[in-house]
């Protein structure tokens, strides 16, 4: 067995919202944890046709990860104003 190296952690739940959209904030920077593309509510999202200042709690229920498809359950909260 393999043993795990200070400081690492091996999970996502530190950064992760778990679905539930009523523990953001409209401003909240979030990362998907797949391939690590960055969702920011400032730039929106080319991809998808998001306009500027959507937060990501009023993106579709439809919208993936631009980059990977990954679902919205697998972005991670990177930066909570």
């Amino acid at each position: 067995m393999s043993e795990q190296q200070p400081g690492l952690n091996m999970s996502f739940s530190g950064g992760s919202f778990g679905g539930d959209l009523s523990k953001l904030s409209d401003d909240s920077v979030l990362e998907c944890k797949i391939c690590w593309h960055v969702y920011d509510p400032k730039h929106g999202d080319d991809v998808w046709q998001i306009p500027a200042g959507t937060p990501f709690s009023q993106l579709p229920e439809h919208w993936a990860c631009p980059n990977c498809d990954g679902a919205r359950e697998d972005f991670m909260v990177v930066d909570q104003a």
